[in-house]
């Protein structure tokens, strides 16, 4: 580790939670070097259907805390 590393960290740490979860996910992603468009043109058709089904009335979207009180009770 470089001597800038502690610095950098000691700076990282001062930002807010928002700040650093946009930093943590610039970092982790510059550690993937490769880039499948193919991947990512699944992602954005995957996007398109669920909203069109949103869009349409078939799905219903709910509340996050909604969607934790749902998993937790079936996780009991």
């Amino acid at each position: 580790m470089t001597k800038e590393a502690p610095e950098l960290l000691r700076k990282a740490l001062s930002l807010t939670v928002s700040e650093r979860a946009d930093l943590a996910g610039s970092l982790i992603e510059s550690l993937d070097e490769t880039h499948d468009p193919s991947v990512e043109a699944a992602w954005d058709e995957e996007v398109e259907r669920r909203m069109a089904y949103i869009n349409s009335g078939k799905v219903k979207p709910i509340s996050l805390e909604e969607a934790r009180r749902r998993l937790s009770s079936a996780l009991e």
